[in-house]
């Protein structure tokens, strides 16, 4: 006995030394963990060598009295109640057990459920009448009672931190089981004292000793400890039910044994009860904790939803949601669309940081130039929408506040953005509807930009018949040339004054089955803006060039003039497409005259006289339409390569003739007279067209003009009916013998034939009786 009591005080001694030493290596916030594990081994320690000491002094005497015996239980059951507190503090403290304190509350409760009902298993299975042991279980002792309380505890929390504890959960199990056999061991040595048994002192001595080796090595090797998993949902059920259940069939048990329940084991009854409702009282306060985070996340998810990050307004899906309520609700309200006009050309001359910051500036003077309870959005760009409870005479006045307020400049650093804005405004026609009221907004906003923007429209009935109208014709207008609704006509040029007709302006015409007819005005900018205006732009290109070479076979001295596209003149590929329509029909260059309008000149003016010097080098002659609209510039004139200016109808019509000062003649057109004077000293011919009136071709005329296209000489009329009028206004004999072949009308532009030798033609001649070629002399 001695030799075993030697061993075992050894191994106690060699483990608390071991688990000082690891104690003091270590470092940072979780070093009072392992002091404490150390504290508790050094107390385990002294109280296996009190306990021993006791058991070996008496071992062979008739040993001390009851009494003493008693003291001395006492004293060695607070030992052990001592070491396993502090174990127990030490297990919570290890590293990731319990970050908070609401975390190690949760535990240490956890961990009294569990020790509750191992101590109530315990009572029943070690009272009478069971007595698990026999005539070898210990009598009833007051003095370790408290010793049993603490084994209950440490084992019941030692389980709980071991099965918390995923990734380290074998080590933490060595932890705590060396723990749980401390205060077990303890608990031995009690009792031992307490009944004068040496043998149980022994026994508890042996299991305290490989308890602290075991808790020594496990903390030693023990870096850290997972953050402890406590789900609230799956987990937690496990830890209330198990124990209970326990309790019950031992219950049950006992009671089928005849056994009969003391003030003891009603007090362990009572302590699961109260710790299992105050866990699930955590618990609850967890979940609403919880659900209450969850639902501040969605309502700041759902705003974030429904909110524009950039300027803070609603976007499009709070714009909608609002909508609805309002549609809802019955009341009236009004839908104000906003589009800032040239902000794209911010982003690229500025930079997006900068459009970002505009954008921004307009969310926050929207903000502040609205009445509580308006709602303003962003749908994305620099398209916005104001929606507002009232009348409509109140949507009015704001839409014109709002267009001074976003008009004004934007202050940035590299200087001021000035920005216009277009408005468009519509209300509930009758029952609320959100869909038809976004797209009446929409309708009215567009047309507030079609008639030239920084401007407030209201929505229009007639703006849905525009839009059908537009996208039916953007429709049929594909399949125009396949279904043959193409034509074109002809308006003569004449020369002046014998107003003989000596070239024709070739002119498209649209007349559809059901649309009826279409005029150019509508349909011509309509294909530039879907991309068909090459496609047509070539029709018409092969269509003159095919009747050109008809009237040349017929002996007719005349020429064809074809508008161009500024889209057109840009695409590389033109030059090569007016060469093969030349070559197919077998047309003379310097018959076809391209009009270039001055519309085109606003753009690169560089690559426009690039363009033009290539169409030039094919043959063809260039005329620049409507010169005197505002475009070009003295300057710009003499860079372009152009052969003919064609003087605007305004500068015609626009002023009364006058007379010569200071001497006699006819009255004259200043204007026109200017323009001839200034075109003759760049070498070029002019044309004066929209001459409507005898007056006013009395008055071009007098300025000198020789050719003059108008109403007055003839409207847009089919080919053979300008044919019959080349055929009047040319003396018998006087035509030209054929000398050209015409080619079949094509349906569409033709495959490039191979390359012919054309015939020669006879220079033309710059006269008013029969020239009708205009060249510039090279």
């Amino acid at each position: 006995m001695v030799a075993a009591v030697v061993l075992c005080g050894l191994v106690a001694a060699a483990a608390t030394t071991l688990s000082a030493a690891d104690a003091r290596r270590r470092t940072g916030p979780h070093r009072q963990a392992y002091a404490l594990l150390a504290a508790a081994s050094g107390v385990a320690l002294v109280t296996l060598l009190l306990g021993v000491a006791v058991a070996l002094s008496t071992a062979g005497h008739e040993g001390p009295p009851p009494d003493r015996r008693t003291g001395l239980a006492g004293i060695v059951s607070i030992g052990t109640a001592v070491t396993g507190l502090i174990f127990s503090a030490g297990l919570l403290r290890l590293p990731g057990v319990a970050s908070t304190a609401a975390a190690t509350a949760r535990l240490a409760l956890d961990g009294l459920v569990m020790a509750a009902a191992f101590w109530f298993v315990g009572w029943v299975l070690f009272s009478e009448p069971t007595r698990l042991l026999g005539d070898a279980t210990p009598v009833a002792c007051a003095p370790i009672l408290l010793a049993t309380v603490s084994a209950a505890v440490t084992a019941g929390l030692a389980l709980i931190v071991a099965f918390r504890a995923p990734p380290s959960r074998r080590r933490a199990g060595w932890l705590g089981a060396g723990a749980t056999a401390v205060t077990c061991g303890g608990l031995g040595i009690a009792s031992g004292l307490c009944q004068a048994g040496p043998g149980v002192v022994l026994v508890g001595a042996g299991a305290l000793a490989a308890g602290l080796l075991a808790a020594a090595l496990a903390a030693r090797r023990l870096d850290a400890v997972a953050q402890a998993s406590l789900d609230l949902i799956r987990r937690d059920g496990a830890y209330a039910f198990v124990p209970m259940f326990a309790m019950a069939a031992s219950a049950m048990y006992h009671l089928l044994q005849d056994g009969r329940f003391d003030a003891l084991g009603i007090v362990a009854g009572s302590v699961e009860g109260f710790a299992l409702v105050t866990r699930q009282y955590l618990t609850l306060r967890d979940v609403r904790g919880y659900a209450r985070r969850l639902a501040e996340r969605e309502a700041h998810f759902r705003e974030l939803a429904h909110t524009d990050q950039l300027t803070a307004l609603a976007n499009r899906r709070g714009l909608l949601q609002s909508l609805h309520r309002c549609a809802e609700a019955g009341a009236p309200c009004v839908l104000l669309g906003l589009d800032l006009d040239g902000f794209k050309h911010v982003n690229d001359m500025r930079g997006h940081d900068v459009g970002d910051a505009v954008l921004a500036e307009v969310g926050e003077r929207l903000r502040a130039n609205l009445r509580p309870g308006d709602v303003a959005a962003r749908l994305g760009g620099d398209e916005f929408a104001v929606l507002m409870h009232g009348c409509p005479a109140d949507a009015d006045r704001v839409a014109e506040r709002l267009l001074g307020v976003l008009g004004r400049g934007y202050d940035q650093p590299e200087g001021p953005v000035f920005l216009s804005v277009s408005i468009g405004v519509a209300g509930w026609a009758g029952e609320p509807d959100v869909e038809l009221l976004l797209r009446h907004a929409d309708l009215a906003l567009r047309y507030a930009k079609q008639r030239g923007k920084n401007r407030i429209e209201r929505y229009d009935a007639a703006y849905d018949q525009l839009l059908r109208r537009r996208t039916t014709l953007e429709h049929e207008l594909r399949g125009a040339i396949e279904r043959d609704e193409l034509r074109l006509v002809f308006q003569p040029v004449a020369s002046l004054p014998s107003v003989r007709p000596v070239g024709a302006e070739a002119l498209l015409r649209w007349r559809h089955p059901v649309l009826g007819k279409v005029g150019p005005d509508e349909f011509i900018p309509l294909a530039e803006e879907c991309g068909m205006i090459a496609k047509l732009g070539a029709w018409v290109l092969h269509q003159a060039c095919h009747q050109l070479s008809r009237w040349l076979a017929d002996g007719h001295d005349v020429w064809v003039s074809v508008n161009v596209s500024p889209r057109e003149l840009h695409a590389p590929e033109y030059v090569v497409q007016v060469a093969e329509a030349l070559r197919a029909h077998h047309v003379p260059p310097q018959r076809l005259v391209l009009e270039v309008t001055e519309h085109a000149v606003a753009t690169d003016l560089d690559e426009l006289i690039r363009r033009l010097t290539a169409l030039r080098r094919t043959g063809v002659r260039i005329a620049l339409d409507d010169f005197g609209a505002g475009y070009s510039s003295l300057g710009q004139l003499r860079r372009l390569p152009i052969d003919i200016l064609k003087i605007d109808h305004g500068l015609v019509a626009e002023h009364e003739p006058v007379r010569p000062v200071g001497r006699d003649g006819p009255a004259f057109a200043p204007m026109v007279d200017i323009v001839m004077r200034l075109g003759h000293q760049l070498g070029l011919e002019v044309i004066a067209e929209g001459v409507t009136t005898p007056t006013e071709l009395a008055a071009v005329v007098a300025a000198g003009c020789r050719f003059g296209q108008g109403a007055l000489f003839g409207w847009g009329v089919p080919a053979e009916h300008l044919e019959a009028m080349l055929e009047a206004a040319t003396p018998a004999g006087a035509r030209r013998a054929p000398t050209l072949t015409p080619t079949p009308a094509p349906p569409g532009p033709p495959a490039s034939p191979p390359p012919r030798r054309l015939p020669t033609l006879p220079a033309l001649r710059r006269s008013e009786q029969g020239s009708a070629q205009v060249e510039r002399g090279s």
